[in-house]
């Protein structure tokens, strides 16, 4: 799994001009899905994102996670985070799952973000066209592959 985490003020996404979910301080999380993923990515990641320290404290240090804030975290499935651009100039996303193993692994991942968080994950809706607005903060912007964890 692919993770480009950004720190925000607020987000939200909506599909056909209506609003589908939003947040307030807290993480936007766009994230695509291989097939070669499995439970244990999903673990990892989930707990990776939710420690994950990159808000300020008092002193003005990232010293403290998500989790710590109370935030909140919106996830939107991007299987264009797998694009090879090496050959050519179109991208290609062959190495994106195909809906009927990502649509389920992006499910879990957005459950097992809720246990770690404890509290609901707000998201975007799988394979729909959707606008997304976002107040970056810093800019604060991570991004984590599962496969390279080392």
């Amino acid at each position: 799994m692919k993770a480009v985490i950004q720190r925000v003020n607020h987000a939200s996404v909506s599909i056909e001009n209506k609003l589908k979910s939003k947040i307030k301080k807290g993480l936007l999380i766009l994230i695509g899905v291989q097939d070669s993923d499995n439970d244990e990515d999903i673990n990892w990641l989930s707990n990776k994102i939710c420690q994950l320290r990159v808000f300020d404290d008092k002193d003005g240090v990232m010293n403290l996670s998500v989790k710590d804030l109370d935030g909140e975290i919106l996830t939107i499935s991007q299987f264009t985070l797998h694009a090879k651009t090496k050959k050519g100039n179109r991208p290609s996303y062959i190495q994106a799952a195909k809906p009927e193993v990502s649509i389920p692994l992006y499910k879990k991942f957005i459950e097992q973000l809720g246990r770690d968080l404890g509290k609901e994950i707000k998201s975007g809706e799988f394979g729909a066209y959707m606008k997304v607005s976002l107040e970056n903060d810093g800019p604060v912007t991570i991004i984590i592959d599962t496969k390279n964890k080392a």
